[in-house]
């Protein structure tokens, strides 16, 4: 590493100037050296340095000129692939270089309201049949619904695309699509849905909304899901009684799936996902109907109905979550954290098993509304900032 640096930074010392230098040469060529070592050992310019309670740590910015970005997700070979809103599945090299051709073959794209391109997850077989997921509004009979296709990533290109969900039923509703994609250590995908903003839906089981759906890797419904065989019930559906999921990760020990979801004018949630569960919405939460804050349903609690593990009042919009499981920030190792879109900061969580413990709030207004959070598998954390001039931005250790 020194005799490399020495050579660049010291082109111009041939035999002659060596055997022969003068004081104003040496001058301008220690000058010189000590520029280039600085631009080595300084962070990029675009770095911001913070301080949170046990990690100083800087937020680099990798990527730019994003539309409004959504999901993330990293490729073997060190590229990611990065969802943007109005329909559009960008390719970005390890160095944030942003590929200026989208990705040919997404299915097509309602970009209405909170609608969009999504999210976008990995087979957990990528490596050998190089399949990739997205989540987005699409259209069909009766307005507009949340689906989720696969296609295999070919070049530059997705092929033999085939969707393996549709949101029944759809309606000309413009906000609450959700919608997360994780699968889990079994191999079993899991779509968390918004309610459409139609809450009665949430508590439908003959109606996907307001529900985290799971499926097989092509499509079928597990024999096991909780309502197979029900004769008025969907059987894709996990759960029901949830408002708008915008957060999903699987606990890094016991593997279950945990997500949050919005609240309405506070109550945002974060639960963990279990069979055949009812989470309450409409009938019980921690928020207030908007403008007038009156109660909404019964009340916070009802028997048969999930408390969540963890409520913010006032609402903080989450979206992006994940357990930091790296090596590189060894004191936040075991702690969740949460992107906010409202509060634009980044929430960090210290856990006792299912117990929140203590919530630190980071980067309050700093990088902007914090979409979706992931670790890469450098063990940095990444998060996309939604905007139409949206950003990668890399955590590092300070």
């Amino acid at each position: 590493m020194i005799g490399t640096m020495h050579v660049t930074m010291f082109p111009a010392l041939t035999e002659r100037n060596l055997t022969q230098p003068s004081p104003a040469g040496w001058r301008r060529l220690l000058a010189a050296g000590s520029i280039m070592l600085a631009a080595v050992l300084s962070p990029p310019a675009s770095a911001q340095v913070f301080d949170s309670e046990v990690q100083r740590f800087r937020a680099v910015t990798l990527t730019e000129n994003l539309d409004h970005p959504w999901g993330l997700a990293f490729l073997p070979d060190g590229r990611l692939l990065v969802t943007e809103r109005p329909g559009r599945l960008r390719m970005v090299a390890a160095d944030g270089r942003l590929d200026p051709q989208p990705v040919q073959g997404v299915p097509a794209v309602a970009a209405v309201g909170q609608g969009g391109l999504l999210d976008v997850a990995l087979h957990p077989d990528f490596a050998k049949n190089r399949l990739v997921y997205l989540s987005y509004a699409g259209e069909g009979p009766g307005g507009n619904g949340t689906e989720v296709a696969r296609g295999r990533v070919e070049g530059h290109a997705l092929r033999d695309v085939k969707v393996i969900f549709r949101l029944e039923p759809k309606t000309r509703s413009r906000q609450h699509f959700g919608s997360r994609l994780v699968f889990d250590r079994q191999g079993f995908l899991y779509i968390t849905l918004g309610d459409r903003g139609e809450m009665a839906r949430a508590q439908r089981l003959d109606d996907h909304a307001g529900s985290v759906i799971r499926l097989h890797d092509d499509g079928r419904v597990p024999a096991d899901n909780p309502f197979v065989g029900k004769s008025d019930a969907k059987p894709e559906k996990f759960t029901l009684g949830n408002r708008n999921m915008q957060g999903a990760t699987l606990h890094p020990k016991t593997g279950e799936l945990w997500t949050h979801e919005h609240g309405p004018q506070g109550g945002d949630e974060i639960n963990v996902i279990r069979a055949g569960v009812n989470y309450g919405w409409p009938v019980i939460t921690y928020g207030r109907n908007y403008g007038t804050g009156t109660q909404i349903g019964e009340g916070t609690a009802k028997p048969g109905m999930a408390q969540p593990l963890l409520q913010w009042t006032p609402s903080i919009a989450p979206s992006g979550m994940a357990f930091y499981t790296g090596e590189r920030f060894p004191k936040w190792k075991g702690n969740l954290f949460v992107g906010a879109l409202k509060f634009q900061m980044l929430v960090r969580l210290e856990l006792d098993g299912e117990r929140v413990v203590h919530e630190e709030r980071l980067l309050d207004k700093a990088l902007g509304r914090i979409r979706d959070v992931r670790q890469g598998p450098d063990g940095l954390l990444y998060l996309l900032i939604e905007s139409d001039k949206g950003r990668i931005v890399r955590l590092e250790p300070a």
